[in-house]
């Protein structure tokens, strides 16, 4: 989850809030591609989720990195809660799991450099300090009495909140991990078509990643549990976002319904004060029972955007956050995937045309189906493995047309390879998975310690 966000001064209109987000719009040659990916760390010793604190723990993972590759320290309350770099940032999930933000960069070519030395330089930590971490949708087996929760102001106001908003929050923020990736829109009408075709194919990609078939030790009957946690978390806050559809769908729809999401904090001086359940519309009017009489900030309005979790979110970017945490191929391939598509305007006419004549009952569908079934579901007439592979191939056309080469003179098209295996073989990473469960590993769960860490 996001650090928090600084600069901006007194809100003191209402279009200041659209014209933060109409702020993001780039000049194509600017755009570029922000990578996020989560892991779970655990002892080897034990096979337990590291804890803050020890001599094999969290904190030792991020002294490690600080002290040997020279990462800038950030604290909150004097604790030891990320570190920054050259534009990328190493961050703590609720339970542990943790998480690079990668630099904006042009390439997927330098976006999967930026991804292999963080996890070579988080294996050479974890390898001194007995550590190893996973690349999965949802932890396998650990219960949430087993997590430790990080030392972070707004983890531990959201965690009780969770309770009286869904049935699954706590799972979400404690024992899932996810790959997004982060991309730039030219404009509000590029926004709108962009987002659009995000949020009806978000489902492709959740069936494409599903990396979460076992939860509590047991196999869960989902491919991708980590997308059935999403349905019932906090209806105010996640989903499809059925209004992105709309007749006259443009920054200030987003900003309406942001305003309507329910706040869960505001950062004041390094701490965070409990405003959960409380309204940004009352905020600006200087009526928030938080902090009665206080205008927010720019800074406190970019903070509340990180409280809203949509299944593809906007800011000064765009978020496509439909897919599982996964091996390292697919670190990959999730930022190729999504840059095939939107990068290339031939491309993203060929995605919307897929996809624009499907109904809100169409897209939530496919969205509840991929999570059980992965490639193997399907909605109506629609196949999904089929409609994958049409995804797949528009986007291996837009790389192909935004001809970026690497240093061996290889275009981007290649960090697909681990999706298109998927669709010629129908298996997921959780269906390899489920095979390992069901063959080699006869029903024993803690193999995946050995054969799946990084």
């Amino acid at each position: 989850m996001s650090i928090p966000q600084s600069g901006g001064g007194q809100i003191e209109n209402m279009n200041q809030l659209s014209e933060y987000l109409e702020s993001g719009c780039k000049l194509t040659k600017d755009w570029r591609i922000g990578t996020e990916h989560e892991k779970f760390g655990f002892d080897k010793s034990t096979l337990k989720p590291l804890p803050y604190e020890g001599s094999c723990s969290i904190k030792s993972m991020l002294e490690g990195l600080r002290d040997t590759f020279d990462w800038t320290p950030v604290y909150e309350q004097d604790n030891l809660i990320g570190l920054e770099k050259n534009g990328a940032n190493v961050s703590l999930e609720p339970g542990g799991q943790l998480e690079l933000s990668g630099a904006p960069l042009e390439s997927i070519h330098q976006t999967c450099d930026e991804a292999n030395l963080h996890l070579k330089e988080v294996k050479q930590i974890a390898d001194k300090i007995g550590a190893g971490f996973l690349g999965l949708g949802a932890a396998p087996i650990w219960s949430h009495e087993d997590m430790h929760m990080m030392p972070k102001g707004r983890y531990r106001l959201m965690t009780d909140y969770m309770d009286q908003v869904g049935t699954h929050g706590k799972q979400m923020m404690y024992r899932t991990c996810t790959i997004q990736v982060n991309l730039d829109f030219g404009s509000e009408a590029d926004m709108v078509k962009k987002m659009r075709v995000g949020l009806a194919l978000q489902p492709i990609a959740t069936a494409l990643f599903a990396n979460s078939p076992f939860f509590d030790g047991k196999v869960n009957g989902h491919k991708s549990w980590r997308s059935r946690i999403w349905r019932d978390l906090d209806q105010d806050r996640t989903g499809t976002l059925p209004f992105f559809f709309e007749d006259g769908m443009g920054f200030q729809r987003y900003v309406d319904y942001a305003l309507d999401v329910p706040m869960y904090f505001v950062y004041r001086d390094g701490r965070y004060i409990d405003a959960l359940g409380q309204s940004f519309r009352d905020f600006i009017n200087g009526c928030l029972p938080a902090l009665p009489g206080e205008l927010p900030t720019m800074s406190d309005w970019a903070d509340h955007l990180t409280t809203c979790f949509p299944e593809a979110r906007i800011k000064k970017f765009m978020e496509m956050r439909g897919a599982d945490g996964g091996p390292w191929n697919r670190i990959c391939a999730l930022p190729a995937f999504w840059v095939g598509l939107m990068y290339d305007n031939n491309s993203l006419d060929a995605a919307w045309d897929i996809c624009k004549n499907w109904n809100l009952d169409t897209r939530e569908e496919m969205r509840l189906k991929v999570s059980v079934d992965g490639l193997n579901a399907r909605v109506g007439n629609i196949e999904m493995i089929d409609l994958a592979s049409n995804i797949l191939s528009v986007s291996n056309a837009g790389l192909i047309s935004r001809s970026k080469l690497g240093g061996g003179g290889y275009n981007e098209t290649h960090f697909l390879s681990a999706l298109q295996e998927s669709i010629e073989t129908g298996k997921t990473p959780a269906d390899e998975l489920l095979d390992k469960y069901n063959g080699d590993w006869n029903g024993n769960l803690n193999k995946i310690y050995s054969e799946f860490s990084y």
